[in-house]
């Protein structure tokens, strides 16, 4: 059984299978209807459980679809359906839940909350987003771009504005499949010490550089993501906007990484904040095609979870 937690707890090896099988998956559905079945279907009479205590339209869409096309079944729950955690514990739904389904994707707001759920499942159990950290996004990210520019290792991945769950999760890429990791933002919002450390151990190259035109210099690819999120404060996002408003990324600055470097973001972003109209919809925009990609990176994790 393999859980699917985070980029720096699975083996790079693995990764690099899914990542492949991934992009297999999507060319050989090329100019088939969205609703049409996979010709492979690995998760035939199986159940999927999707929950989200966090609310979702990428992940909630790209999972249920991934497990229709594979030809699984899927039981979507809010978290206000579960009350995961306070009308029961933790440990007791995932024993509970292990009795119904064969495997859990859980969108939370707590790590704590997902290690306990994989910790006392006896199915595997996905990482769909916590607060810390951000696996399938950046899994999708990845594929994206060696799908758009070949291989990613020992190329230069230039992250710019708030160190977030994405960010650290784009960092334990670096870590495990080896290219150069740069920061540029304030220092107020630096990534955390731990995830700092990990990189360079695992003998990847990162670097923190205040000023964005220098970040950018010789990048591959350019990664922003929304500054301010749906549960802060409007004091928070009026003192989030005055300390990132140098580092948003637009045509002038984007002009100083390489000709064909790639701009990515998750989404939903906030346009003309930390990122302009005219970079999102500009050529070396990917930003459609990572949202596309979640579906078939995530096929690939599923399988990857099953054994299948």
């Amino acid at each position: 059984m393999n859980h699917f937690l985070d980029i720096h707890t699975t083996a790079p090896e693995d990764l690099r299978q899914m990542l492949d099988q991934g992009l297999a998956m999507k060319r050989a559905r090329a100019g088939r209807p969205k609703g049409a079945p996979d010709d492979d279907q690995p998760l035939k009479d199986r159940m999927v459980a999707l929950i989200f205590e966090k609310p979702s339209t990428r992940t909630r869409v790209s999972f249920d679809v991934g497990v229709r096309q594979m030809g699984g079944q899927t039981m979507v729950l809010s978290g206000k359906e579960m009350q995961l955690g306070h009308g029961e514990t933790i440990a007791d739904t995932a024993r509970v839940l292990s009795r119904y389904v064969d495997l859990i994707m859980l969108r939370t707001f707590e790590e704590q909350t997902l290690q306990e759920m994989a910790e006392y499942a006896t199915v595997p159990v996905i990482n769909g987003l916590t607060n810390r950290t951000h696996p399938c996004q950046i899994m999708a990210d990845v594929m994206t771009f060696e799908e758009h520019r070949g291989p990613i290792t020992g190329r230069k991945v230039v992250w710019a504005g708030d160190g977030n769950n994405v960010c650290a999760s784009w960092m334990h890429a670096a870590g495990q499949l080896g290219f150069d990791f740069t920061f540029t933002g304030p220092s107020q919002l630096d990534p955390e010490p731990e995830w700092q450390g990990l990189v360079r151990d695992r003998g990847a190259r990162f670097a923190i550089e205040r000023d964005p035109v220098k970040a950018v210099e010789g990048a591959d690819v350019v990664v922003a993501d929304t500054w301010v999120s749906m549960h802060d404060s409007q004091s928070s996002k009026e003192r989030r906007h005055n300390l990132l408003r140098g580092y948003q990324v637009n045509e002038a600055l984007m002009a100083h990484a390489k000709p064909e470097a790639l701009f990515m973001h998750c989404l939903p972003a906030h346009r003309e904040d930390e990122v302009t109209s005219a970079v999102m919809d500009g050529p070396n925009s990917v930003i459609f095609d990572e949202a596309e990609n979640r579906l078939h990176a995530q096929k690939a994790v599923l399988r990857w979870c099953l054994g299948l």
